[in-house]
């Protein structure tokens, strides 16, 4: 197949071969951009939390009325020891928040009581000596806390934490080395150094903006029960199988304990699977939003294609019928179509991989995402090539068909 016949019949169509490579390469741009997108988008729906979600639920219980301080300590005492007495239930604790929940406190992590800058961002876990079982994570080193050192206080009494433990992610970057065990770090706002005394297996934050990924697994666990807040969040953990019966029963013992407090109807009793769900709602929409807008894109240049071509077919009727006469078999016009289509695809792959790799530059500037990288560029140009290759091959074949005495009767 000679190419200077064909470039000089796109010549003659400037305005369709410009308009179709046009479209092709602004396609191209933008599902490139909306692959990675996705791609990012659940990668970070999948990023494991640590804890055991399979087995574990979460009760929101609001307090009605006020209690003092210590009566809301003695409560919540009480109403841990009814959660761990049920058969269905493996263990419970109370905490002021916890993986994926996407609210809580999180704190500048200073290595030295006079830095200005922080070193890092992390979590802040309000935990007991059940905490870690609750959630199912295990330590990699070090010790759990004991009874005796948790601290039940409001918040704004709460001056340093002499015992901590963090997520073996925030100790690696704390201490690269690997000697995180037994070091000082300052947590706090004062200048009173906290001890790590454990580290824990993989623990994801509370923080759920895009801004935070580089906080994702930095958590720091300390003795405490917050009081005063109002209301009090327990993490179940149920015995394997058993998460019906103990989400059905734990609600029950809170309320056979005390009938002064109030379940939100939505969000009072959560599975960690509905928990999930609800922190990445926003992934998973974004993610649905750009499968359709590629989907119609891709419809659209598809459509696009075949329009211009049958268009194109219709013009040519009577120089397809001399090709004929002359000649050219059904192979050399279908040849014709799909490599005139394929040329056009190319110049357009062309100034589309430019307009995805400005679109994606201007992006990592405003909005911080990464790089595009080049896997996506091949793999949104060779389907758009494949799409472009068969959206042209049924008008082309109707051209190719076309009988040489038929056309050669009107000339």
């Amino acid at each position: 197949m000679q190419i200077k016949p064909i470039l000089a019949a796109m010549r003659r169509h400037k305005a369709g071969t410009i308009l179709i490579g046009f479209q092709i390469a602004l396609t191209l741009a933008i599902v490139c951009n909306a692959l990675f997108i996705i791609h990012e988008r659940m990668t970070r729906v999948s990023r494991p939390s640590g804890v055991n979600e399979k087995n574990l639920f979460v009760i929101t219980n609001d307090w009605v009325g006020n209690l003092s301080d210590p009566q809301t300590a003695a409560q919540i005492r009480a109403d841990l020891d009814a959660l761990r007495q049920l058969g269905s239930v493996e263990d419970a604790t109370a905490m002021n928040s916890f993986p994926l929940h996407g609210s809580g406190w999180d704190n500048y992590i200073r290595m030295k009581p006079d830095q200005i800058h922080m070193t890092t961002d992390s979590s802040i876990y309000m935990s007991d000596d059940h905490t870690l079982d609750t959630l199912g994570v295990k330590l990699v080193a070090g010790r759990n806390f004991t009874p005796n050192e948790i601290q039940a206080l409001p918040i704004q009494q709460m001056t340093s934490w002499p015992v901590i433990i963090v997520s073996k992610d925030l100790a690696k970057l704390l201490f690269p080395k690997g000697d995180a065990l037994g070091k000082q770090i300052y947590v706090t706002n004062n200048y009173t150094s906290s001890t790590i005394i454990g580290i824990s297996d993989t623990l994801q934050s509370h923080m759920m903006d895009n801004d935070s990924n580089a906080y994702a697994y930095n958590a720091v666990l300390v003795p405490m029960r917050e009081l005063g807040t109002g209301y009090v969040q327990y993490l179940v953990r149920a015995r394997p199988g058993q998460l019906e019966a103990a989400m059905r029963d734990a609600p029950k013992a809170l309320v056979a304990q005390s009938r002064m407090r109030i379940f939100e109807a939505r969000d009072g009793v959560m599975t960690f699977a509905q928990v999930r769900a609800k922190a990445y709602e926003r992934d998973y929409g974004m993610a649905i939003l750009m499968g359709i807008v590629s989907v119609v894109l891709l419809a659209i240049t598809a459509a696009g294609i075949v329009g211009l071509t049958s268009f194109w077919v219709g013009q040519r009727r009577r120089q397809i019928g001399v090709r004929r006469a002359l000649g050219a078999t059904q192979r050399d016009i279908l040849s014709y179509f799909m490599t005139e289509n394929m040329l056009i695809g190319l110049g357009g792959i062309v100034v589309g991989t430019l307009l995805a790799l400005g679109i994606n530059l201007w992006m990592v500037t405003h909005y911080g995402v990464a790089h595009l990288s080049g896997s996506y560029l091949l793999v949104a140009a060779i389907a758009l090539l494949v799409l472009g290759q068969g959206a042209v091959f049924a008008p082309a074949l109707r051209a190719a068909r076309v009988p040489p005495i038929e056309v050669t009767r009107t000339v």
